[in-house]
């Protein structure tokens, strides 16, 4: 039986963020390794720190929720000041994973670019939190709002979760600027994953995503972009997982730049003229063995007939 998100603010809503967050929690203890193809900011920490920021994450988010219950916003507000929330969300977070550490040389600066998938995102995930899912736009994903899966919600945040956490470390690995004191921060502060222990496996890391992010942003995230899909990162039994969800992306399409626009036109000619194309190439590879087979039997029956007569003779 599916369970459904409430639609609007009241006691079941209370009680569903209740359990959605202790479900969540839950997961921290698993032991959340990545399990995905691609890289994450996250992976340079140990198991032990990860989960750590991920609670201070969880933590600060239900406080941030009552917040923003408490001074009754209105969902035009909170969708207008959904990227400035997550910001000041980051800054808190880091400083607070920071201060833990005592490491006082570094002088975090946000750095983070706006992202409008993923800030799209942190909007839905705060609409379901805060108004209900009655409230979302009727044309955003496949199913109604009114019939929101329980588990969409649950996957939202913990997307929400381990991005957050991501460009946190993102945030503090460029603010340290360099490998060597990149090493001596992860070294010092014991928090480093073993496999990321020396400058050499550092720059190998960091260079791995820088070349994932271009990809990503000049290919990946156009094509999902093209076929309406969101990768999101998820807490699975197996570790930290990614995964696809529907999400309409028509309106969103002015925001592109030219080169993306370009990929997207290109993506549409081929999805036109390849199965065109290929049909006429598997036409033409049928007469053209159908000929072939023709001209072999013809000239397999001219030698026979060459052959019988001369023995014939």
């Amino acid at each position: 039986m599916v369970k459904y998100w409430p639609t609007q603010q009241s006691i079941y809503l209370n009680n569903s963020i209740v359990d959605l967050f202790i479900e969540t929690e839950k997961k921290f203890t698993l032991g959340q390794y990545n399990k995905s193809k691609q890289y994450l900011y996250l992976d340079i920490l140990s198991i032990i720190n990860r989960n750590r920021l991920f609670s201070y994450i969880i933590n600060d988010f239900k406080k941030l929720i009552l917040d923003l219950i408490e001074l009754d916003l209105s969902i035009q507000e909170i969708n207008r000041m959904s990227s400035k929330i997550r910001t000041i969300f980051i800054q808190k977070v880091s400083q607070k994973f920071l201060s833990r550490l005592r490491y006082k040389k570094i002088e975090l600066k946000c750095r983070i670019k706006s992202n409008n998938s993923y800030n799209d995102l942190i909007q839905y995930l705060l609409i379901y939190l805060i108004f209900g899912s009655s409230l979302i736009d009727q044309k955003t994903f496949v199913f109604q709002p009114v019939y929101t899966p329980y588990n969409h919600v649950k996957i939202l945040l913990e997307n929400f979760i381990i991005q957050i956490g991501n460009n946190i470390i993102k945030d503090i690995i460029h603010n340290l600027d360099n490998s060597p004191q990149i090493s001596n921060f992860l070294k010092n502060q014991n928090v480093c994953n073993r496999l990321y222990s020396s400058n050499r496996s550092i720059i190998l890391f960091l260079n791995n995503l820088k070349w994932q992010h271009f990809l990503q942003s000049y290919i990946y995230e156009v094509k999902c972009f093209y076929s309406e899909r969101q990768q999101i990162w998820i807490l699975s039994s197996q570790g930290i997982i990614t995964k696809y969800i529907h999400i309409s992306k028509t309106e969103k399409i002015k925001n592109l730049n030219q080169l993306k626009l370009l990929f997207i036109f290109w993506l549409e000619v081929k999805d036109l003229t390849i199965p065109k194309i290929e049909k006429l190439i598997i036409q033409i590879g049928k007469y053209f063995l159908y000929s072939l087979l023709n001209l072999l039997s013809n000239l397999f029956l001219i030698i026979i007939k060459t052959v019988v007569f001369y023995l014939s003779k």
